[in-house]
């Protein structure tokens, strides 16, 4: 079985598994009867927030291109939302390079160092989760040992990627220079020069983070998005005949989006679901009326920005089959040297070089 059949069987799995956990012991009538009899009218400014976040997400990534290109907000917008179209309706965040790779087409932007941008973005997004949660404690206090265990487990692995590019960030040249020797010492000659190749470009990618009033705005907008996004659940609750405090929203919020980095099918599909149903029954939703508006509120996620991303590679000319290419072309910029990052990671390395938000 090919790898990336794997993977996605891996990720069905999972995912019928939160769908199953999600399910048991629910009454359909009850959901159905929660899901026809719905406000729906408070989708509208559910959706209109969610762009407003869009938006911030497209400035957030602009900060982190900076050192790379400037890139007008209005053309990067539409290759944020066709990336978050990608993550939609492929599994494994395929969405992710597909940005990188639509970000190369249009603006010559190489895919390592954007793609460096992203993991960043995935980082801070993971920390703001984290805070989110604890937040939310004093006034929503977590009524489960396994969601204590998320936020545990989150913490250790989003606080210790945020160290490892800090260090990065900061001492390029000896990252460089550890990575060469680590190459030169342990791995096959022919394996050599694209990891050094790849560290140099990833360099570039992270050169945002060696500004002060950088980090900052990063992770202010971060803090924005989340906000923007927590918004919109408040509003899609209004929909339905229950309430909880936006601390709650907020505390659900982080629980599902740190449950979303597990491999899934498509869409989030479980992953998504089944921790926003839980959370919300814990704080004594009735379980029917939580299914029906954490399908609700996914569906108001999924829906707009997929078909808004369809509709921006319409008019970029671009097909499904691009998608595969997205993936080709990110494992080829791991093994081929790219000149022009090279030249500029090297002039990120030379401690007189000062990066300029």
């Amino acid at each position: 079985m090919k790898s990336r059949n794997l993977r996605l069987l891996i990720g069905v799995i999972i995912s019928a598994v939160f769908i199953w956990l999600a399910l048991r012991g629910l009454h359909l009538p009850d959901v159905w009867v929660s899901l026809r009899t719905a406000d729906y009218w408070w989708l509208i400014p559910s959706v209109a927030v969610y762009f407003l976040a869009v938006w911030a997400r497209t400035w957030r990534w602009d900060y982190l291109l900076r050192p790379m290109k400037q890139i007008p907000l209005r053309r990067l917008f539409p290759v944020v939302v066709i990336g978050y179209m990608g993550n939609n309706v492929y599994p494994f965040r395929a969405g992710e390079l597909l940005r990188s790779f639509v970000l190369r087409q249009q603006e010559g932007v190489s895919m390592s160092s954007s793609l460096a941008t992203i993991v960043v973005e995935r980082v801070f997004d993971g920390l703001v989760m984290l805070l989110f949660v604890f937040v939310a404690l004093p006034f929503a206090p977590l009524p489960s040992d396994s969601i204590r265990l998320v936020v545990i487990i989150g913490s250790v692995v989003f606080m210790g990627a945020l160290l490892v590019f800090f260090a990065v960030a900061a001492v390029p040249a000896r990252f460089l220079s550890l990575t060469e020797w680590f190459a030169s010492r342990l791995l096959p000659e022919r394996f050599r020069a694209p990891i050094v190749d790849f560290a140099r470009r990833f360099i570039v990618g992270l050169a945002a983070l060696r500004s002060g009033r950088g980090l900052f705005m990063i992770f202010l907008t971060s803090v924005v998005i989340w906000l923007l996004e927590t918004v919109k659940y408040w509003f899609v609750m209004h929909a339905f005949d229950f309430t909880v405090s936006f601390f709650a929203l907020m505390l659900m919020n982080g629980v599902v989006n740190l449950a979303t980095t597990l491999p899934s099918a498509p869409g989030y599909i479980g992953t998504f679901d089944g921790p926003g149903i839980a959370v919300l029954t814990l704080y004594g939703v009735d379980p029917a009326i939580a299914a029906a508006y954490t399908l609700t509120l996914h569906a108001a996620l999924w829906l707009p920005i997929t078909l808004l991303g369809i509709y921006y590679m319409v008019r970029i000319e671009m097909r499904w089959a691009d998608i595969g290419r997205a993936v080709d072309a990110g494992r080829e910029e791991v093994e081929q040297a790219d000149e022009v990052s090279a030249d500029i990671a090297e002039g990120l390395a030379d401690p007189q070089n000062e990066v300029r938000a």
